[in-house]
């Protein structure tokens, strides 16, 4: 028996299946966090794969090779990155009340020009000691995945062993399967490029950080070179958020003119690298408009928290091709480019 909807009714079930579908990722943060983070893994280890395949190595041991590598990877960071990230967050209280001094002695200076506020509300605008929070807490998130280490290695193999017979199984599977694995290949392509691309150039820009605060004086320097190089892959809204905790820390530990010469630091590596260099490497980029770039942030960040930030490009990319892919909702994926795809196919040059 067909029933026949109306505009309406149609619209009023996508909206509530959408609600029910958020609300249900946001519940299950705990397990798409690990599984989506072993899914980005793989997929940024699937060209290193497919070359020591091609080199001849069995897949047994390429992907032993591969999980190798990362434990290897990911153990030098935990040692040389857990025990800061330890000692600043035990130091926070002591910088948030310092800085919260500083805050109140300009509310003061502000009263005694004429310009009255109550403290009370002075404090609820204008906190920087919450930036301070901020910075504590997103590291110690990224910490706390290390807790989930052995269940994101072991689903990372087991994808990585998976994708040798995908693309058969999918032919098979799916009605007009072809097409299907042709915007699989695709997205893949193009997320392994960016992906590739952005991290060599969110490596620059955290080590650069890390060397001028090192000479500044700032403390805890490779925890800022750390989150410089995290959030460079957050579009737009990543090296400014990445700026705020250090210049923080700099006007209490040091005073304001080592707080402008660490911002004059960020301000001329995102400057050359992310607004000269980068976009040299990185072309026309995953065809996303900026406003859906800003929201797909907002949006990732509220269900997956800090993970979701990182991740907010190629989820949404994945979504884009998802939609593109069906006739019924090609018009939405279409919605979320920024106009180039439909001149031309999206690639990084």
């Amino acid at each position: 028996m067909q029933t026949n909807f109306s505009p309406v009714s149609r619209f009023l079930l996508i909206v509530a299946a959408f609600i029910v579908v958020v609300a249900g990722m946001r519940a299950a943060e705990s397990l798409l966090v690990p599984f989506l983070l072993s899914l980005f893994i793989a997929v940024i280890v699937t060209p290193l794969l497919s070359w020591l395949n091609r080199r001849g190595f069995p897949n047994w041991l390429s992907i032993l090779l591969i999980i190798v590598l990362i434990v290897v990877l990911g153990f030098f960071m935990g040692v040389i990155v857990g025990s800061s990230i330890n000692s600043f967050r035990a130091d926070l209280p002591e910088y948030q009340a310092r800085l919260l001094a500083l805050s109140d002695g300009l509310q003061q200076k502000l009263a005694s020009m004429g310009i009255v506020i109550d403290i009370s509300q002075w404090r609820e605008i204008f906190n920087p000691s919450a930036a301070l929070a901020m910075a504590g807490n997103t590291l110690a998130s990224f910490g706390n995945l290390m807790t989930d280490g052995f269940l994101i290695l072991l689903t990372v193999m087991f994808i990585l062993a998976e994708e040798v017979n995908f693309t058969d199984k999918l032919r098979q599977a799916v009605p007009g399967g072809a097409k299907t694995v042709v915007a699989l290949n695709s997205f893949t392509s193009s997320v392994n490029k960016y992906m590739a691309i952005k991290t060599m150039v969110s490596l620059l820009t955290g080590f650069i950080v890390m060397i001028s605060l090192f000479f500044i004086g700032v403390d805890y320097y490779v925890l800022w070179g750390l989150l410089a190089f995290l959030l460079n892959f957050i579009p737009t809204l990543g090296s400014i958020l990445a700026a705020v905790p250090p210049v923080l820390l700099a006007i209490v530990q040091l005073g304001v003119p080592e707080a402008l010469a660490t911002a004059a630091v960020f301000f001329g590596v995102n400057t050359i690298i992310g607004n000269v260099l980068e976009p040299r490497f990185m072309g026309k980029g995953l065809d996303l408009s900026s406003l859906v770039v800003f929201l797909s942030l907002v949006f990732w960040g509220w269900i997956l928290g800090p993970v979701g930030m990182l991740l907010s490009v190629p989820l949404t990319m994945t979504v884009k091709i998802a939609l593109e892919n069906f006739e019924g909702t090609r018009w939405v994926g279409v919605m979320l480019g920024s106009g180039s795809g439909m001149t031309q196919k999206t690639d990084i040059a």
